[in-house]
């Protein structure tokens, strides 16, 4: 798949420690659209300086509101998949290939599988996937997906599913599904979904309205 097929959607919050180098390992392997979810440390001006499209919340909506308007903004290029990264260092973007390579090889949906996840509410999350989706980590940050997936459901998130509702639509609706394992790396800064029970309270919910 041509790098101008590709979009790469990278939701970030106050990440400039690490935008301008993710979106630089990004780059090479497609468009990249960073959606600058309310930072207050010059994140966007960063990522706009780094190469990449900028789409702006004025004020922090959340991280799937934010990876609702990347898929928007990457939908209206004409591209043929979309590639979900996090802008805190902790996905090697030279990973990218080997997703490519997966949509190459005819799977709609490719998902990372990470070494080590954090919170029992990942733990319990991931056992029910598995069970009834053969989905072993159905919380990484990154994903790909084709762009028919993406406009059959109509939306990338309508309940705050911490970014899994289009995965599961994708899983029941019966598309090949592939993944990639690797090894997570430290992030930097503060954790995505905040502190840990905030954190857990949150997945939980998700896996709720998943239900």
């Amino acid at each position: 798949m041509e790098r101008s097929r590709i979009a790469i959607v990278i939701p970030a919050l106050n990440e400039a420690a690490t935008i301008s180098q993710v979106i630089g390992a990004a780059e090479r392997y497609g468009m990249c659209i960073v959606v600058d979810d309310g930072s207050s440390d010059g994140t966007g001006s960063r990522a706009r300086a780094a190469g990449a499209t900028v789409v702006i919340h004025a004020t922090n909506r959340g991280y799937d509101a934010a990876l609702e308007s990347g898929f928007s903004k990457a939908a209206e290029t004409g591209c043929e998949a979309i590639i979900t990264l996090d802008a805190d260092g902790q996905h090697s973007p030279e990973l990218i290939e080997k997703f490519i390579t997966a949509l190459d090889a005819g799977a709609a949906v490719v998902l990372g599988v990470r070494d080590r996840r954090q919170r029992l509410a990942e733990h319990i999350f991931a056992w029910y996937t598995r069970y009834r989706y053969d989905i072993a980590d159905p919380l990484c940050g990154m994903k790909a997906y084709r762009v028919e997936v993406y406009r059959e459901l109509g939306h990338f998130d309508a309940y705050l599913s911490i970014g899994t509702e289009l995965m599961l639509f994708a899983a029941r609706k019966g598309f090949p599904i592939s993944s990639v394992p690797f090894q997570v790396r430290d992030r930097e800064g503060q954790p995505r979904f905040g502190k840990k029970v905030t954190a857990n309270w949150k997945i939980f919910r998700a896996l709720a309205l998943s239900l």
